[in-house]
């Protein structure tokens, strides 16, 4: 895992996506992931040493750039460098009025009770939460690819809606 908060391994970047939440949005697929879900769509993403590293700025100046993208934080799981994904989103949140959407493998109940994965919770505008279970997959589902994932609006971090 990256322990540097300054620096975010990537697995790629996605511009003018549809498919990673509402609306154009620019994908930041993380690198790194030990849910290892079967059927992943992006097993590719696993290890922790493959991808591309990327400073804070680097990535801020190209979600910048997408005037008309919002974001999404994906994977891998960010979770596996909250640290800087947090610097990322704060950056994001503070200096643009674009929403964040972030998918992880991890639950709501169970970040909220971490102080170190929570720390993002506030810079995050729409969670997708929960594994990816083959035995769920449900493809009529928008934004998610198996029924136990749950999709949270979030206000200061704290739940709002879930559906």
């Amino acid at each position: 895992m990256n322990n540097n908060n300054k620096t975010i391994r990537v697995a790629g970047i996605l511009k003018e996506t549809m498919t990673d939440g509402p609306g154009f949005r620019t994908t930041i697929y993380s690198q790194g992931c030990l849910h290892k879900c079967p059927n992943c769509h992006n097993p590719q993403t696993w290890d922790f040493k493959s991808g591309e590293e990327y400073t804070i700025e680097q990535l801020f100046d190209i979600v910048v750039n997408e005037e008309f993208s919002d974001v999404t934080f994906s994977g891998g799981d960010p979770m596996f460098q909250v640290d800087a994904f947090t610097e990322l989103a704060k950056m994001v949140k503070e200096r643009t009025n674009k929403t964040i959407w972030m998918y992880t493998g991890f639950v709501y109940e169970s970040i909220i009770k971490d102080a170190k994965m929570s720390q993002i919770l506030p810079f995050i505008d729409v969670l997708v939460d929960g594994p990816y279970k083959d035995g769920l997959r449900d493809t009529s589902l928008r934004f998610r690819g198996s029924s136990n994932q749950r999709i949270i609006e979030l206000k200061n971090g704290i739940a709002q809606n879930i559906s």
